[in-house]
């Protein structure tokens, strides 16, 4: 079970991670057209509103695909010192951490977007955005992240469980630079 459950995330963050790097090639060519129009004196205007909403969501939808590729960066002093067992229970340890704090974020980032709900909020900008449609696929990503988490530390705890050290490793470890160069 503990693999069919990983082995959905990292299906559903593949194609969230291509949905954000098609909207991150979009925002791209929406810069570059404007560049352009600048030198003929012409401008969409925003674009740098524009493409700071577009990393706050690219952001938040690209760290559960980051989680599960164990990008995210750890501090490795003393784990790789340690036999399998102890190395795999700091590794649930940190993800209970992350995990924690990441459902701390999310449950903190959902009054953000009720109160622009409740206020029709729009930015203090030329543009006056309505708030809500940049922070409801923002806190989306930051609530996925957390699901993503949370079943993630399931399914490695799953594993430690069941003996399967080097699967959950796998799943949640640190790879110090020298394992990962070789």
């Amino acid at each position: 079970m503990a693999d069919s459950i990983l082995a959905t995330l990292r299906r559903i963050n593949w194609l969230v991670a291509i949905l954000v790097g098609v909207l991150l090639l979009v925002c791209v060519v929406f810069v570059l057209l404007d560049i352009v129009l600048r030198q003929v004196g012409s401008s969409f205007g925003g674009t740098d509103e524009i493409s700071g909403y577009v990393m706050a969501i690219a952001t938040s939808w690209a760290m559960a695909f980051t989680l599960l590729e164990l990008g995210h960066v750890r501090i490795d002093l003393m784990r790789s010192r340690f036999p399998s067992l102890p190395k795999a229970l700091l590794d649930l340890f940190a993800m209970l951490i992350m995990t924690l704090v990441v459902t701390l974020i999310a449950w903190k980032s959902w009054p953000v977007v009720a109160n622009s709900i409740a206020n029709s909020s729009t930015a203090n900008t030329p543009l006056e955005t309505p708030l809500v449609l940049v922070q409801l696929p923002w806190f989306a990503g930051w609530l996925w992240f957390a699901i993503t988490a949370w079943l993630t530390l399931v399914a490695a705890a799953m594993l430690v469980l069941q003996g399967r050290l080097s699967d959950c490793e796998q799943a949640i470890g640190a790879f110090a630079e020298v394992e990962t160069l070789q």
